[in-house]
């Protein structure tokens, strides 16, 4: 049974491959039958890549259908071809699809019997498709927006137009890159944003249609984005006032300036932090601390957002520090008093305070305007230590100097 059903399955692919290999035939050329009806009343309507054709249908039992015939617009010699067969002799229309755009076409139809006989060919008819669609024909970049170009066109008066394709170029090479696609007829406007600032762009738009046809490119325009603002110059910074440092800068020529922003660090190395913002060209920096320093940078916003860059090198500002501490010259005692003097070690001191120490008790002698104090209030065989303080102008003191001891002789 085994070797029986292999047989069978050796003769099938015989059979199979035999089959493979026959060259199959080309079909017959139809026998033109005079007596068979032709098509008459032909009508046509052309698009850009389709053409239709209506005629007057014949019911003559004779017809089974319709040969269409087309040239090949590659053969110069117009040579026609048989491109569709329609099997019913009550159709009355034909549309060939898939042309070529502005391309002239030779068409002819006969009618055809059951036994595959063919009329006599209508007239030879020369057709030409639509040119296509041109694109927009006014297009307009708005230009100086912030990180963004707006463009604008008049839409086409043409209702098989689905969209509008936006391509961009951006100078630094040559190729065109498809940003968008917007839908609908109406559409009239684009706006490119995540732009780079004070550069410049270049756009053009095709038409596409709801049968997949896209135009050629329309006109160029070009685009260049916002600049940013102008860098803040002239940044100064004070050294000389206590517990705060004004920061001050030329004010900006532009108009649509917004406000400032101010940065600080307190290591140039070190980031610079976001601040303080004022609309003023200056800012005051309140510090509860003597002698504290820090470097600051600014920079200016405009009205849409943009920032200038900050300054390359910052500015340093400090608070005043504390008035540099006397030196004590001398002291001495007559028995009744004791006189010191001390020499001034910064200029800014404009009194001087005393602090006196004694059997454990201090005093504080105040608003001393010259360099030499005599103390009269003494007790004779008590020691007694001394020690200066500078005051400037704002009533900021120096450490105390260096004390000095002296004891009063007994009576």
């Amino acid at each position: 049974m085994k070797i029986l059903r292999l047989v069978v399955l050796l003769i099938v692919s015989m059979l199979i491959f035999s089959g493979c290999q026959t060259t199959p035939q080309a079909p017959a050329k139809p026998v033109v039958d005079t007596t068979l009806p032709t098509v008459t009343g032909l009508k046509v309507l052309s698009d850009i890549t389709e053409i239709g054709f209506e005629w007057k249908p014949n019911y003559n039992e004779r017809v089974e259908g319709y040969y269409v015939y087309r040239s090949n617009p590659k053969d110069q010699t117009n040579k026609l071809h048989r491109i569709a067969t329609i099997k019913d002799r009550y159709s009355s229309h034909f549309v060939d699809t898939k042309l070529k755009p502005q391309t002239r076409y030779y068409y002819r139809f006969s009618t055809f019997s059951s036994d595959k006989r063919e009329s006599v060919p209508s007239e030879m008819i020369a057709v030409t498709t639509k040119k296509m669609i041109s694109s927009v024909v006014f297009l307009k970049a708005i230009v100086g927006l912030p990180n963004r170009v707006k463009i604008i066109w008049r839409p086409l008066d043409y209702p098989n137009v689905s969209a509008y394709i936006i391509e961009r170029n951006d100078l630094s090479s040559m190729e065109w890159k498809k940003i968008a696609t917007i839908k609908g007829r109406l559409s009239a406007e684009y706006i490119d944003t995540g732009l780079k600032n004070n550069y410049l762009y270049r756009y053009r738009i095709k038409v596409k249609t709801y049968d997949g046809l896209i135009s050629k490119p329309s006109q160029i325009v070009e685009a260049s984005t916002k600049p940013l603002p102008p860098i803040v110059e002239n940044l100064r910074a004070t050294q000389d006032l206590p517990k705060k440092i004004v920061i001050s800068w030329d004010k900006s020529s532009k108009l649509d300036i917004s406000y400032y922003k101010v940065y600080r660090t307190i290591n140039p190395i070190l980031f610079y932090s976001y601040y303080a913002k004022t609309k003023e060209n200056r800012f005051e920096d309140l510090i509860n601390e003597n002698g504290k320093s820090y470097y600051y940078k600014v920079t200016v916003v405009d009205k849409d957002g943009l920032e200038s860059p900050k300054q390359a090198s910052a500015i340093v500002g400090s608070t005043l520090d504390i008035p540099l501490p006397v030196s004590i010259t001398s002291i001495k005692e007559d028995g009744k008093s004791v006189m010191l003097t001390w020499m001034g070690n910064d200029d800014r001191a404009v009194s001087y305070n005393i602090k006196k120490e004694y059997k454990g008790k201090t005093v504080n002698i105040t608003g001393v305007r010259s360099f030499s104090y005599q103390d009269r209030d003494v007790i004779p065989g008590v020691e007694y230590k001394y020690s200066v303080i500078s005051i400037d102008k704002y009533g900021l003191a120096s450490k105390p100097s260096d004390p000095i001891l002296i004891v009063m002789p007994k009576e």
